[in-house]
């Protein structure tokens, strides 16, 4: 049994055979979650709450789905030489994900509807790459493309990739950010209009009235969640019918992948470049001499060094200390609030190798690349979140060469649990793509946060995350099923002509009657109905009572490590078929060795309910004398059969509602075969 705590002392012993119904609870941040007691309605509320969120969701999923499916894009045409002359100058060798992610955005831009796609990759895995092969993919049938980054400094570092990429080619690319002057700014309005820019990197200055493109045919947005909410509606019009490329670093949780499959389409990297080595990450009270040592160790071989202090108004001071340090040292300061254009001098006199430290405050996490910096040290690193400090770190340790991360903490101050907890999870997330596993409650929760809109975080930490995800998956797939049926149509909109298609999808398919209320209020109507009933019931197996006299269990000598033990229990709850329990005991073998008595016993068990389930036996029941099957409901020629098959034997007994076995005339353990044999006649 596993044994569940309720609050206030109530306990609830959960049977093995039905540890399926449990799931491990991840929540949003480091709070803990709060219990509720064992038959109270609080539980039952706050699914209810999730349950309504979780259907507006998927209706917005599939309003938006929908739409893309009716509306017409341009379908790009195939790949031509420039297009292969182009990705045989790229310095490195791809990977098999990175490869894959190509693949799939060039097969969505070849179709007539327009894409919506979203890579997720690691840091320093390769998105950048994939975004640009597209941006000159587009370009080579005459299309404009808006490359859209949350930096001031990734715009600039994007505009030097893209251009030294394109070189050879006769493609104009630019840059709009806060270090051109208003004048170069409206020169490169004039030039947009004119359609003579075929690629425009730049802020979230891209997205001000003024700026028009001729042709645009893709839009590339790079860590679209670090905008706010009128420039995600402003992006949002700019989609209508435009393909769409969107890249993030922060991962998306594979429940939530699986939940949302065929609705947004998703490409992971997951796989590093070859000559990749993990980071050095130490943990550490602070030492000036160790900062010293760590940055002449830099120096010495050639490289780079950031100092990251994330206080503007003493980071001047820091870098006189770090200059008193280390004298042998050119040290230049950046941070947010800096001139554009001294920014600007700052971030390229370190590109550029003219200085070799960069003290800065955190205006480096997002996506610099400057593969010669391999050394990070990190001021008072308990202030930041894990994700954060996942970015920071992946700022170095870009290239072949071992990179260092120092995380220093301040040896007279007090460290918080969860500061601790922090760090150390940073610690042992050393091996590459990390990212992808580091502390799946920070960032993982983060992931879904960004991909479905903060207002769903505090319904995934009400009912945790794995429920809301199958919740999700449920409403989502019940409802693209219906929108298929009625070939994207909203089921209950009768469409009169062409003309009102748009409207009608935009106004969620209110009837098109004499009596329909206006746009508005048709809108708010259906979100106060939801077409489908979300149930949480038919999320789980159906439930089986076996009651058999076996010992079954995975003893502690068998698999010692507490959760892989778990993990396996729920694992096994999963194998609903004879086959899946097959396929479960060979992958035990594989993985822990034989079998010992209880671990077989389990999968005797585990099989007999496989068999139970599919012909509908509810129970089968030990009692002193005998065991009592259950039989499923109605049909009599069920009965029939197991009448002809067990008639002569008298140890079976064939009932309207039961079959009884008689445990006398069997031996202690030869009921299995008899039991497993009848339960086989019913389903044949």
């Amino acid at each position: 049994y596993l044994n569940l705590r309720y609050a206030d002392g109530d306990r609830l012993y959960v049977p093995i055979d039905q540890i399926d119904r449990v799931s491990r609870y991840i929540g949003a941040g480091d709070a803990a979650p709060s219990l509720t007691r064992l038959g109270t309605q609080d539980w039952e509320r706050a699914k209810r709450k999730a349950r309504a969120a979780v259907q507006e969701l998927a209706n917005d999923l599939l309003e938006l789905y929908a739409k893309r499916q009716l509306s017409q894009g341009f379908a790009f045409s195939p790949d031509g030489e420039w297009q292969h002359e182009l990705e045989d100058t790229f310095p490195y060798d791809e990977t098999p994900d990175q490869l894959r992610a190509i693949a799939d955005v060039k097969h969505d831009m070849e179709q007539i509807q327009p894409m919506d796609r979203l890579i997720c990759g690691d840091v320093g895995f390769g998105k950048t790459e994939v975004a640009l092969r597209a941006a000159f993919k587009a370009v080579q049938d005459g299309k404009q493309v808006a490359v859209l980054v949350p930096t001031t400094v990734l715009a600039q570092q994007h505009y030097e990739t893209f251009s030294r990429r394109m070189a050879a080619f006769p493609v104009k690319v630019d840059v709009i950010s806060r270090f051109r002057s208003p004048k170069e700014q409206e020169a490169i309005t004039v030039e947009l209009a004119k359609g003579e820019i075929d690629i425009l990197i730049g802020t979230h200055r891209l997205l001000s009235a003024d700026i028009h493109f001729k042709d645009l045919g893709l839009l590339v947005v790079d860590e679209e969640q670090r905008f706010g909410v009128r420039h995600k509606e402003r992006i949002k019009q700019m989609r209508a019918n435009v393909d769409v490329l969107t890249m993030t670093a922060t991962p998306i949780p594979r429940t939530l992948h699986m939940a949302l499959a065929g609705i947004r389409d998703l490409s992971v990297i997951d796989t590093p470049p070859e000559d990749r080595v993990p980071i050095k990450t130490y943990v550490l009270p602070y030492d000036q001499q160790l900062v010293r040592e760590a940055v002449l160790r830099e120096l010495d071989r050639g490289g780079q060094a950031y100092y990251l202090h994330n206080r503007v108004q003493s980071i001047y001071y820091t870098a006189d200390r770090v200059k008193q340090l280390v004298p042998e040292a050119e040290v230049g300061v950046g941070h947010g609030q800096l001139g554009e254009h001294q920014l600007e001098r700052v971030m390229l006199d370190f590109f550029s190798g003219k200085d070799d430290v960069l003290v800065c405050t955190t205006i480096i996490e997002s996506g610099l690349d400057v593969p010669n910096a391999n050394t990070i040290i990190i001021d008072d690193a308990t202030t930041y979140g894990l994700a954060q400090l996942y970015q920071i770190r992946g700022r170095v340790g870009r290239s072949a060469q071992r990179a260092y991360a120092y995380l220093f903490y301040k040896p007279d101050h007090r460290m918080t649990p969860e500061a601790q907890e922090r760090l150390q999870a940073i610690q042992e997330a050393t091996e590459l793509g990390a990212g992808f596993r580091i502390a799946m409650r920070d960032l993982e929760i983060r992931g879904a946060g960004n991909l479905l809109g903060a207002e769903q975080s505090g319904h995934i930490a009400a009912v945790g995350f794995d429920l809301y995800s199958r919740l999700l998956e449920q409403a989502v797939r019940t409802m693209k099923a219906k929108l298929i049926e009625t070939n994207f149509q909203r089921p209950n909109t009768a469409k009169q002509n062409e003309d009102q298609e748009t409207a009608d999808t935009r106004q969620d398919g209110a009837k098109n009657d004499a009596s329909a209320p206006a746009p508005a209020q048709r809108a708010s109507a259906s979100r106060r109905q939801p077409m489908v009933k979300v149930d949480e019931k038919v999320l789980i197996s159906p439930l089986v009572t076996l009651d058999l006299p076996l010992d079954a269990y995975l003893p502690t000598d068998y698999i010692p490590d507490d959760r892989v033990r778990l993990a396996v229990y729920q694992h096994m709850a999963e194998a609903q078929t004879p086959r899946a329990v097959r396929e479960l005991r060979q992958e035990l073998r594989d993985r822990f060795g034989e079998l010992p008595e209880p671990a077989d016993c389990l999968l005797t068990w585990l099989n007999i309910k496989a068999l139970a389930l599919a012909v509908g036996v509810t129970s089968v029941v030990t009692a002193a004398e005998e065991f009592i099957v259950r039989l499923p409901e109605g049909d009599a020629l069920d009965r029939e059969k197991l009448r002809r098959r067990f008639g002569k034997n008298p140890a079976i007994k064939v009932g309207p509602q039961f079959v009884r076995l008689d445990r006398r005339s069997l031996p202690a353990d030869g009921w299995i075969e008899p039991l497993t044999e009848l339960l086989e006649t019913l389903g044949k």
